[in-house]
């Protein structure tokens, strides 16, 4: 929208934080659970225009925000608890503004257990046919977290202590009572670097797909045939292998007629489609036609995976260089010959084949964009963000991609729901 266009702060992170989400295309951290750290910069951003923030503090928000986020990961597996990883975004986003806010460590103590509170739900989300409200939960999660710092910054309280509590959630959401978490937060006047080991996609696919696309595309030149392929088998880790593998049991990974965000979570699907297209592309690779294309449903179905040992060990490496998300892929042939390769981080992965540098995020941001904005507006928003610790208020309310109002579909508030 324009900038002349001003919105309540937890409905802009609404808005962008399902924008951000939706092509699951935005940066990553992998631990003992998943996380998106990105997703918290849409509330400190708001809340940074509205309440007239300068980028230094808007910069130090994110970083505090990215610090907590990253750090909960390390530390605390939702996973296995079939929580939604939405439960370590929240108190992150919550922390970040408080960080932005200056508020007192009691106000940013009690907003992070409120965040924490609201937070928790299951992973059902993200499993049998997923729906958009994946896309949505972490602008949920946004909007959580801006009214927990509001109610507190007025006097609230919060379920306190919302972790070690008797009832609470390690009690109850985690380990049980004799749970034990450390989170390996920086001390007082140290270096907050969390950020510095996340990393973003290349491809549009959850995370553990993008070595496997990499992979998939430097295989394709050795398969003469894909008619003459018998079988293919993905040994992986214990998390691809559970979440977007054959071990999640869900049969909706292996429809044709699923959903974007369902076909987003079967690395049965995506490396169907890489390996047949030599890549990957954000709108082209999901259009359902691609997904129906009887020769690649044939292709699709004959791909399974397993966890191996080694790959999940991997995948929980302590040192950030040494972790590993993809895995070993061995295709079948029919006539008894066998094509195998591995790959362990994505190509664009800070320890990848092409790490990922200023001008890819750039060509990343202009293959979004190019076909909505200006070559103008282009120039305007990267030379902002590329001064962002300089900005003044007034040009951290500029901090927004805006279209053409010829590009914009303008449609009149509709009667479907409430209000």
């Amino acid at each position: 929208m324009p900038n002349s266009q001003k919105f309540d702060c937890e409905w802009a992170a609404w808005a962008n934080g399902t924008a951000v989400r939706e092509l699951d295309y935005h940066d990553t951290f992998l631990a003992a659970d998943y996380s998106h750290p990105g997703d918290n910069i849409p509330p400190i951003l708001a809340v940074a225009q509205q309440l007239g923030k300068s980028g230094a503090d808007l910069l130090k928000g994110a970083v505090t925000a990215y610090e907590v986020h990253v750090n909960l990961v390390k530390a605390i597996c939702l996973h296995k608890h079939k929580k939604d990883h939405i439960a370590h975004l929240c108190p992150a986003s919550a922390a970040g503004i408080s960080t932005l806010l200056g508020l007192p460590t009691e106000i940013a103590y009690q907003a992070v257990q409120q965040a924490v509170h609201v937070s928790f739900s299951t992973r059902q989300s993200r499993k049998g046919e997923i729906s958009s409200w994946k896309a949505y939960a972490p602008a949920h999660s946004s909007k959580l977290a801006i009214e927990a710092v509001d109610r507190c910054m007025r006097g609230e309280g919060a379920p306190s202590p919302i972790y070690e509590g008797e009832d609470s959630v390690i009690a109850y959401m985690l380990d049980g009572k004799d749970g034990r978490y450390e989170v390996p937060l920086p001390e007082k006047g140290e270096e907050k670097r969390a950020i510095l080991e996340t990393y973003t996609k290349e491809h549009s696919a959850e995370y553990q797909s993008q070595a496997l696309i990499d992979l998939a595309a430097r295989m394709k030149p050795k398969v003469k045939d894909f008619g003459a392929i018998d079988k293919i088998v993905i040994h992986t880790s214990h998390h691809t292998h559970y979440v977007i593998g054959t071990g999640a049991g869900d049969p909706q990974k292996m429809d044709p007629k699923a959903s974007r965000e369902t076909l987003d979570h079967s690395i049965m699907y995506i490396f169907a489609v890489a390996l047949e297209d030599g890549g990957w592309h954000h709108v082209n690779s999901y259009t359902p036609e691609r997904a129906n294309r009887p020769e690649t449903v044939a292709l699709w179905h004959k791909i399974s995976t397993v966890e191996e040992a080694q790959w999940t060990q991997a995948y929980h490496d302590s040192d950030p260089q040494k972790k590993r998300f993809g895995g070993r892929v061995e295709i079948f042939l029919k006539n008894g010959e066998k094509i195998v390769d591995e790959l362990g981080v994505a190509n664009a992965h800070p320890a990848g084949a092409k790490p990922f540098k200023r001008a890819d995020y750039i060509r990343k941001f202009d293959i979004l964009t190019e076909p909505w904005i200006t070559k103008d507006e282009r120039q305007r928003f990267l030379q902002l963000v590329e001064n962002l610790p300089n900005l003044s208020a007034k040009q951290v309310q500029e901090l927004n991609v805006q279209m053409t109002i010829e590009k914009l579909t303008l449609n009149a508030r509709d009667t479907k729901g409430i209000f």
